[in-house]
């Protein structure tokens, strides 16, 4: 199917880290920012699509038409450009975070390889504020550039982001690329720093499962806990879930990882259902032992949703 130059895929698989789910009954790959307007005249609901990597499609598929930037257009990185003390790169919203890490760190250039091991495409990077132990994206993000559902192009300084954990100010716009501002520095050196990274998140995540990431947020506690935290600190959703007994839980083709209690790991047989499922009960046996109530990271697409994460 055509519109206006614009093909639309029928019944297209959607590629998650999971590995599962169902399929979009519509699917579009915009190669400009027209293009991306041609879309929301479809669907002003459509949702996006990035490297899948926080995401679970529901096993019956969804409805939405789905966005995939992964045409050239959105997976270009620019020459990199001398601003002062920092060296900036423009990054298309397609381009995968550890292809980006690597590239950076042969260029000589500081700073990502503080965020090795998390999986994803720029646009949901900075939207979401991918982060972990090391560091976050926002720790480098200058400028975002965008295109709201009316059609209008922005570029917001980071300074207007509103940054916070796993959240920013683009949770209505899609964003197409990113300016970052790195700092030089010497390539053994950041080698050696990223092969430290990925040491560390081999040691502690189940880096070579079917997964995608961690399932909660980090909660904050809102009354103190004996041996977790104080009022008001935010706890390790991990140690919440390993300490109600979660570890190892399965259902279906879906189990708690044994070597971090954050992680859903899936198998071949595995359904969505099975993780869904599996999620809602973890979060209420958080609850029922804690009285904490867990806030998912991973986004659920679904038919009839109108949420437009990815």
């Amino acid at each position: 199917m055509t519109v206006a130059e614009l093909t639309i895929e029928q019944n297209a698989p959607i590629p998650t880290w999971f590995r599962i789910g169902g399929c979009a009954d519509r699917l579009a790959r915009p190669e400009s920012i027209d293009d991306i307007r041609r879309c929301f005249d479809i669907d002003r609901d459509a949702h996006v699509l990035g490297d899948g990597a926080n995401l679970l499609v529901h096993d019956a598929g969804i409805d939405r038409l789905v966005v995939s930037l992964d045409a050239p257009a959105f997976v270009r990185t620019s020459e990199p450009r001398r601003d002062g003390a920092d060296v900036v790169l423009k990054v298309g919203a397609g381009v995968r975070l550890p292809r980006l890490i690597n590239e950076t760190v042969r260029m000589g250039l500081g700073g990502l390889e503080a965020l090795a091991g998390i999986p994803g495409a720029m646009g949901g990077i900075v939207r979401m504020n991918a982060g972990g132990a090391f560091g976050e994206i926002k720790d480098f993000v200058r400028t975002v550039h965008a295109v709201d559902r009316d059609g209008t192009e922005h570029a917001i300084d980071a300074s207007d982001a509103e940054f916070g954990y796993r959240r920013s100010a683009f949770g209505d716009v899609v964003i197409t690329a990113v300016e970052l501002a790195l700092r030089p520095a010497g390539v053994n050196q950041l080698r050696a720093r990223l092969g430290d990274v990925t040491a560390y998140k081999k040691r502690t995540q189940p880096m070579a499962k079917k997964s995608a990431g961690c399932c909660f947020k980090n909660p904050t506690l809102a009354e103190p806990i004996d041996g977790i935290g104080d009022a008001g600190d935010r706890v390790s959703a991990g140690l919440l879930i390993d300490r109600a007994g979660c570890k190892g839980l399965a259902i279906g083709g879906a189990s708690v990882s044994e070597l971090h209690a954050n992680f859903v790991t899936t198998a071949k047989q595995a359904r969505a259902a099975d993780v869904i499922e599996l999620l809602d009960d973890v979060a209420r046996r958080v609850l029922d032992r804690f009285g904490v109530r867990l806030e998912r990271e991973v986004v659920i697409w679904q038919r009839g949703d109108a949420s437009r994460g990815s």
